[in-house]
């Protein structure tokens, strides 16, 4: 029985009817075995602790060296002498789940589980960016490596599409990525509670800078745009895309808050509105009175920005906001710049992150708020300040706002509700 070398390899000749084997002399188990066909694979002969015999398949004769093979073979093993077997782990891997049917059984999972939005998201992302770069995958096998592989391709474009329907191009970047990579930690965590894997691959990995909106409009912005609306409207542009800009900017509502807003959840009384639904769960939302009044006229639909044509809602802002932009003269101004316009008129009139976060919708920790059922004074006060001067004052700034309300103004708002409770 001697060592196995190149040269031994390639003068193995096969047996016409049996495979036949070659062990080698330096390592026990070890071997190559060669099929009827001519075929040679190096292979390693091993007992598991019940006393079953294995042979566990390493590589193709001619694809490794005979020493690359022989460590490969020591490490496994290596690994037999600590009680692994890894002939049985193998076929394991080989019928196990492949990343994309674990995908469509964490779908079906969360139906019902998972709000509705945040369900068609996650398709969006699996059927666009994991399937197609790891959907074959089995998820036993599943690395790290294999998800920051992943991570980086989604980055580079390499899953850009059109979209299907309204829409551009699905481009990928940094903040897709970094997003399908949490969506995918959550499905691989759903893996691990069913016992299909034992550790997530996906947890300790580096995501992307999720590229956080830092854009927002300066007072002389927002009174260029608002000139840009008037003339717009004049011109005859969309008056409820006209309406649904100056809404947003007023009350800092995500963008799908405003257009998807039925009519039954205003509640003009109490100047607020109770979203049944929002990212954050059900909502209770202060906006300010001269919100209701930037609101279009009701027509007979139950949405608060009705379609053009249809029983839908709205849907066509952005496009109306890139006019409306044009026409201003404004650069880098999406949707979501005018909610972070809102905060930070807000922020600029003193108002405290806790407070801006009520009027947001951010979710804010506190019992108290489950049994809320009006809006307090801080957001009350804030939101008429912020919504006032989005649009009535659009070219003041900051300190032309200390000098019309007085250099404590925001402390003073806070105050008739803070002093009882002898913060103030």
């Amino acid at each position: 029985m001697p060592k196995i070398t190149k040269r031994l390899v390639d003068s193995l000749t096969p047996n016409a009817v049996v495979e036949a084997y070659a062990w080698d002399s330096e390592l026990k188990g070890f071997g190559v075995r060669i099929m009827p066909t001519g075929v040679a694979t190096y292979i390693v002969k091993y007992r598991t602790a019940e006393g079953r015999q294995r042979k566990l398949a390493i590589a193709r004769v001619g694809s490794v060296t005979p020493d690359e093979a022989r460590k490969v073979a020591r490490e496994r093993l290596g690994e037999v002498v600590r009680g692994a077997d890894p002939s049985a782990e193998r076929h394991k891997i080989r019928q196990a789940l492949t990343l994309a049917e674990l995908c469509d059984l964490y779908l079906v999972d969360a139906v019902g589980r998972v709000k509705p939005s945040t369900l068609a998201m996650d398709r969006s992302r699996i059927e666009r960016h994991v399937k197609p770069l790891l959907g074959t995958r089995r998820v036993p096998a599943l690395s790290s490596d294999d998800v920051e592989a992943m991570q980086r391709d989604i980055e580079a474009g390499k899953t850009a599409a059109a979209r299907t329907g309204v829409g551009g191009v699905t481009t990928g970047g940094k903040g897709v990525a970094s997003r399908t990579v949490g969506m995918l930690g959550t499905i691989l965590e759903f893996a691990k509670r069913k016992k299909i894997i034992t550790v997530n691959p996906a947890r300790g990995v580096r995501r992307s800078p999720d590229g956080k909106q830092r854009r927002f409009l300066s007072a002389v912005e927002i009174g260029g745009l608002g000139r840009a609306m008037r003339e717009a409207e004049n011109d005859g542009e969309t008056a409820t895309g006209i309406a649904a800009v100056r809404f947003l900017l007023m009350t800092g509502c995500r963008r799908m808050e405003a257009l998807a807003l039925p009519r039954a959840w205003l509640d003009e009384e109490h100047s607020c509105i109770r979203f049944e639904d929002t990212k954050s769960g059900a909502q209770l939302r202060p906006i300010g009175k001269a919100a209701f009044g930037a609101l279009p006229c009701p027509n007979g639909s139950p949405w608060v920005f009705p379609a053009e044509r249809g029983n839908g809602h709205f849907v066509g802002l952005p496009k109306v906001l890139d006019r409306l932009r044009a026409r201003a003269k404004l650069q880098g101004v999406t949707v979501h710049v005018l909610r972070h316009s809102f905060a930070a008129t807000a922020a600029g009139m003193g108002y405290s992150e806790l407070t801006i976060a009520g009027l947001l919708g951010h979710s804010v920790p506190g019992v108290t708020a489950r049994y809320a059922h009006v809006p307090d004074a801080a957001t009350d006060g804030c939101r008429e300040r912020s919504g006032r001067a989005d649009l009535r004052y659009p070219s003041r700034s900051v300190n032309a706002w200390t000098a019309k309300f007085g250099k404590s103004y925001p402390k003073t708002v806070c105050s008739g509700f803070l002093a009882p409770s002898g913060i103030v």
